[in-house]
């Protein structure tokens, strides 16, 4: 069910939920945290799409603010989705006119679940000290994605100086499961025969950056970064033993090759992460996640030393067979 309310006001919104529960109970009740994504009109379906996807896993509601133009006048239009329209969650878009175009909590302040957690989320467009905003600073979590900025290098150096405890990125949520088998290949693994890292990924993507940050953290080693091809993400780590090599590869973008000493290569999947998948990490954990801001502190320190070469772009040799990146 979608019900529009056009020129109207939150508590006149809050009203109709009401409403809507007491005629029909189409709205469940039992959710566990406020989701408000701050975005632009014309932007705001996909970031809905995954919030419905992830809700499923974690029910909320869902409110968003949709930047609809400064220059008009003031007005305020509401939607209100709820049912198989807001997957199991209930939606609330409040689409921003002039002066209500502005990110404001005061906006969202009736509309807030009682004792609930609130989540913030800017699909695009990070503010520039998410924890200061308006929104941010009633929210016990703050999620951006700096894979969404112009130049998410400067966007992860500006989150390193502005980060707060409960702030992260999408670009480091990406990482999880890289992460995880890394982390087990390492397990085994006598730290001082750790001589140094090399993490390959495309210039445009922020993960890679992130990624060397945390090998540099954890290993304590020289960390080299190369340049694969743009729009590619993070496409290899290699991690150089005394004896050995402990390599990570994912040419296409769905199945890696793990080799690691004394093992046969192994194929595994890792297919890149749907934004539903981000969020629903997220939502899983309502703290802060510490290792990010530490690993942020890394990113700065990195940066500087890096020497950056690129691969050539005609693909890489996978098991016998050529996988254009």
């Amino acid at each position: 069910m979608i019900v529009n309310l056009p020129d109207t006001t939150t508590s006149k919104v809050s009203k109709k939920l009401v409403a809507l529960r007491e005629q029909g109970g189409v709205i469940a009740l039992g959710r566990v945290l406020t989701l408000v994504v701050v975005t632009k009109s014309g932007l705001e379906e996909e970031a809905i799409e995954a919030a419905n996807d992830a809700s499923r896993e974690h029910p909320c509601r869902i409110i968003v603010l949709a930047d609809a133009g400064k220059d008009a006048g003031d007005r305020l239009d509401a939607q209100i989705r709820v049912g198989g329209d807001a997957g199991a969650s209930e939606v609330i878009v409040l689409r921003g006119y002039g002066q209500l175009a502005h990110e404001s909590g005061s906006l969202v302040a009736a509309l807030l679940l009682p004792d609930a957690p609130i989540v913030a989320w800017w699909p695009h467009g990070a503010p520039a000290n998410a924890c200061e905003t308006s929104i941010g600073a009633i929210a016990h979590r703050r999620i951006t994605d700096s894979a969404n900025e112009p130049d998410p290098q400067a966007a992860l150096e500006r989150i390193h100086r502005t980060y707060k405890a409960g702030d992260t990125d999408f670009a480091w949520t990406r990482l999880t499961n890289w992460r995880i088998q890394l982390a087990a290949a390492l397990d085994h693994v006598d730290p001082s025969l750790v001589l140094a890292a090399e993490v390959e990924g495309a210039p445009d993507s922020p993960s890679p950056l992130l990624m060397a940050a945390w090998l540099k953290l954890a290993l304590d080693v020289p960390v080299n970064k190369v340049a694969g091809p743009a729009g590619s993400g993070l496409g290899r780590v290699s991690i150089t033993l005394a004896d050995a090599r402990i390599q990570l590869l994912r040419p296409g973008g769905f199945v890696a090759e793990l080799t690691q000493p004394g093992q046969p290569a192994q194929r595994i999947p890792l297919p890149r992460r749907s934004l539903s998948e981000c969020l629903a990490e997220e939502l899983r954990r309502l703290q802060p996640d510490p290792v990010f801001g530490e690993v942020l502190a890394t990113v700065g320190r990195l940066c500087a030393d890096w020497q950056v070469q690129p691969v050539p772009e005609a693909g890489y040799q996978l098991q016998g067979c050529m996988v254009v990146a």
